[in-house]
Formats: C-alpha cells, structure tokens, sequence
C-alpha cells in the first residue's frame, strides 16, 4: 500500500532521531521542511536525514519548544521515556517527559494552531477485557508510563474538543523494525535478535505465554501520515495488526531464522507486564484509510537483512 501525501509544510518531529521518529522524517523530508527536535538520549544524530533541520534540545525546556513550533503546521510528537520499567524506577521523570511535555506541545501547537498528531500507547489499557482491544476498552494502566500516556491521551482529545484543535492520538501497539536499539528497555523483537546474533541464550521474561501485537514501523510511519491528512480528528486510534504472537513463539522464530544455536531460557516476569494484547484496528480502517502491511514475517526480514 502507498503512503498518504503530505507536502508543502513546516513540520515538527519530537523524537526525530529516535526509532519511529526517524521513519517518519525520512518519509516526509523530500516533500516538507522538516525540523527534528532531539536530546539525543536514546537516538542518534546518524538517523536524522539529509535536509531535516535538526536541533538539539529537550521537550521539557518550554524556550525551546517555543521556538520549534515557531512557524510550524505540523506537529509529530514521538519523543518519550518510552521504558515501563524505567517508569517505574523514576516515575517523577517519566512524568516531565511524557506528561508535562506532552501538555507544553499542546500549549504551544496551539498558538501556531497547528495539527498534532500523538504518539500514546497501548500501554493505557492495561490488561484487556477482552480481545481484540477496542478504543472503548476502559483505561487501567499498570505503570507509570501508561498512566502518564493515558492522561495526555486524553489531554490531545480534549484539546480538540475546548480549542479546536487538530489533534489525533495514535495508540500503538508493539512497534519494531530497523533502527530499534537493543537495550534494557527497547522491543523484544530487537533484544532477541541482538542476542541470538551473539549466540548468547535468548531471554524469555515469564513463562513466554504472554502475547503482542507486534506492529513494524513502516505500518506507524503510514498511520502517522493517515492522522496528518484525515478529517476525523479529535480522536484515538490504534495502530496494530490485529494479530497476536507468543513471546515464547516469537523467541523459536528468531532462534530458527539466526539458527546460531542459541538456546531460550526464562527469567521472572517483568513487574507492570500484561498478560495478552492484540489489537482491533477497524476504526483506523475505516476513518483513516489504516490497513497494516507488513507481516511479521515479512517485517523480522528488514531485520535480519540490516
């Protein structure tokens, strides 16, 4: 499927050097005068492509926002404490990224009246009632980090709803692909491969019953280009694939595709951790045009042929 058009705007990417941040500045550079607002704490100067203006600096500080917005039409807010745990280890911190920042993009999008389209998280939800998650699942988050994307959730909504505001909350689910660093706190999908590479054992947290949705990057970069143009603004989207993978399953399918011998063992669960997550992606179809387009198969490839 091709990629919606948006061209011919000053647009603002958060997080720009970062994973997904990135995918969407190289998708929109050609067409739009794109500026990248990084603090360089989990992305890298190397992702940010030729022509994006980028600038250094961190959504706490509201000078520097202020002066990022300037001008803009366009705002991608992807910049985040995107790890449970380290939610959970400095929830004041998470709180001033991923809640108080939010609030001061708002603020300041507001003055430029310009489109902001937000990057929340299936986090909000919690553990599901029942599968597949709609939007009208009821918020019971599980950490700080949830908690935090679900209140500025619902602060991007009700901005739409007092001020007018074009805004477009995107609730992803477990997003992977190129770029994803494999750290403490990035993707599975990425830890895993780092590790059967090495031939180290491959790390199961829990017993590997727990499932995901696993969504590939170039399925966020387009549902982030469908939020910039729809007219169904004011509102949450979820952005997955509909289906559900093992963690225990997605671990055997990266032993066997490095085939390095590693084995897979298992560690405690992680603390925060839900159960089951799968993602019902029909109110994305139908009011953005949203259809996922890489399988899981097909999206492990762009990894392991990195």
């Amino acid at each position: 499927m091709s990629q919606p058009s948006v061209s011919g705007q000053t647009v603002l990417i958060t997080g720009g050097a970062g994973f997904i941040g990135s995918h969407l500045a190289d998708a929109l550079v050609a067409d739009n005068d794109v500026i990248v607002l990084d603090d360089l704490s989990s992305g890298s100067r190397e992702n940010v492509p030729d022509g994006a203006t980028f600038v250094e600096g961190d959504v706490r500080d509201e000078d520097i926002v202020a002066d990022v917005t300037d001008g803009v039409d366009l705002v991608f807010h992807e910049a985040a404490v995107v790890s449970v745990e380290q939610s959970i280890e400095e929830p004041e911190f998470c709180h001033d990224v991923n809640f108080d920042g939010t609030l001061r993009l708002l603020e300041a999008a507001r003055r430029q009246d310009a489109r902001l389209v937000f990057a929340s998280s299936a986090a909000i939800y919690g553990d599901p009632t029942t599968l597949p998650i709609t939007e009208s699942e009821p918020a019971d988050p599980q950490s700080p980090y949830g908690i935090d994307k679900c209140g500025a959730d619902q602060y991007v909504r009700t901005y739409h709803d007092l001020y007018d505001l074009e805004t477009v909350a995107l609730r992803y689910f477990n997003v992977y692909g190129p770029r994803q660093t494999a750290s403490d706190y990035s993707g599975v999908i990425s830890i895993f491969r780092e590790q059967a590479q090495a031939g180290d054992p491959i790390t199961v947290d829990g017993d590997g019953t727990q499932t995901r949705d696993f969504v590939h990057v170039r399925d966020v970069v387009q549902a982030n280009l469908r939020a910039a143009t729809t007219e169904h603004v004011g509102a949450a989207y979820n952005v997955g694939t509909g289906d559900e993978t093992s963690i225990q399953a997605l671990a055997e399918t990266i032993q066997e595709t490095v085939d390095t011998g590693s084995s897979i063992v298992h560690g405690d669960p992680r603390p925060g951790d839900i159960e089951r997550s799968r993602a019902d992606v029909t109110k994305a179809r139908q009011r953005l045009g949203y259809e996922s387009d890489v399988s899981l198969a097909d999206g492990l490839a762009t990894l392991f042929d990195e």
